[in-house]
């Protein structure tokens, strides 16, 4: 099986320009490709994380990854899937974010004797002169046809700036230099970046006469359709700082049911005649699949020993042993409202707290948890869902266990 069938396989693969051509790169090793990160924070999350997968993916089958920080396209900002505009951010900022980035990507892809590059789209798109630009590129883009690209359509109603529509051309003319500097053949991204990348092929084939390739991977979406890497706190980060090991693999280990066998195929790099076993797997099984899930990715970013941490630490929380001693309570439908139950009804159910404003006060000192990751948002909500099986254990202080589940 080559890399192109085998990300096919995993269920990676979602739109390609050319499918032949682009396997036939791939699957030999002659793909020079680029993906793009944006340098909105001073981590890497995991909306990023299964790029990071692919390149180092690629890698391995002996194609050429570049990195390309986007420290020039970051003074824009990409209007993909917002309905709003995204905060300015001074250079000092940028630049800041786009070192953070090389460190994290460094765990991912090998940068050594120019087996990868990374490079920053501040080099050539902040030296470009307005009128050479749009004289350069401005006739190869139709209105028209922007228009009617995904990324746009959703902000027009809310109001597109004229700042936000350049970020196509911006992208375009990423592939186009790169194309040029460093032979740049495919582009990757995500599902969303779809009318984005076309742009850059085609402004290639326009300028130059040449053919260049651009293929979508699949959007980490769970069974419910929402976009995945989110918790009550906020993003998951890669940044150990920023979201603990021990949180990162939690958030894993906490996927629903019918998610975690997805998640295997598209993220770990286990071998697809083990994950192609698990298919059958139900009930208790389900939740060892859950374990292999959150050990796999905690390791893979965070290191085999923070990843064996993580899972001693879980599996002491979740033990039997600490199940059948710890307090539970049993939560009936009149508990949940639209579905959900808020953190501060939790904590009084619990008998945790005496009250809602003891709970208040509790959550926004730091000192309570669901499944081992902080909740500080006195507004957070979770699912009916959530509290089936096993449910979820709740913590106030260091010592104050209780577990909820429904009735």
């Amino acid at each position: 099986m080559g890399i192109y069938e085998e990300l096919q396989a995993r269920g990676l693969i979602a739109q390609v320009t050319d499918e032949e051509e682009i396997r036939e790169l791939v699957n030999n090793g002659k793909a020079v490709f680029y993906i793009g990160f944006d340098p909105t924070a001073d981590s890497l999350h995991v909306g990023h994380f299964m790029a990071l997968c692919l390149m180092k993916r690629l890698q391995e089958a002996g194609n050429k990854p570049i990195a390309l920080i986007g420290g020039g396209t970051g003074y824009i900002g990409d209007p993909s899937g917002r309905t709003d505009m995204r905060s300015m951010m001074t250079p000092e900022q940028i630049q800041h974010n786009c070192d953070c980035f090389k460190k994290q990507m460094s765990k991912f892809i090998d940068f050594s004797e120019g087996k990868a590059l990374m490079v920053n789209n501040a080099d050539w798109l902040l030296d470009l002169n307005y009128i050479e630009l749009l004289r350069e590129v401005g006739p190869h883009f139709s209105v028209n046809r922007m228009l009617t690209a995904e990324c746009y359509k959703q902000r027009m109603e809310r109001g597109l700036s004229f700042l936000e529509f350049n970020y196509m051309i911006m992208q375009a003319y990423d592939f186009y230099a790169l194309f040029q500097k460093y032979g740049c053949n495919l582009q990757f991204g995500g599902d969303d970046q779809w009318s984005n990348m076309l742009a850059g092929t085609e402004l290639i084939r326009r300028k130059l006469g040449k053919d260049a390739g651009a293929m979508t991977i699949t959007l980490l979406l769970n069974s419910e359709g929402k976009k995945m890497g989110k918790t009550q706190s906020g993003a998951v980060w890669l940044d150990p700082e920023k979201t603990s090991p021990f949180e990162f693999y939690q958030y894993w280990r906490n996927v629903a049911d019918a998610d975690v066998l997805k998640c295997i195929r598209m993220l770990t790099f286990l071998p697809l005649e083990e994950i192609d076993k698990m298919d059958s797997w139900e009930g208790a099984q389900l939740n060892t699949a859950k374990e292999i899930l959150a050990y796999e990715l905690t390791k893979l970013v965070h290191g085999e020993e923070e990843a064996a941490k993580a899972q001693e630490s879980a599996r002491a929380l979740f033990s039997k042993g600490n199940a059948a001693e710890m307090p539970t309570t049993e939560l009936t439908e009149n508990d949940f409202a639209d579905g959900n139950i808020d953190i501060l009804t939790m904590l009084v159910k619990a008998g945790l707290v005496p009250s809602k404003s003891e709970a208040r006060r509790a959550v926004q000192q730091g000192g309570t948890s669901v499944d081992g990751e902080k909740v500080t948002d006195i507004k957070a909500l979770f699912a009916k869902d959530a509290f089936t099986g096993e449910g979820l254990i709740l913590k106030k202080g260091k010592k104050n266990f209780h577990r909820l589940i429904l009735k």
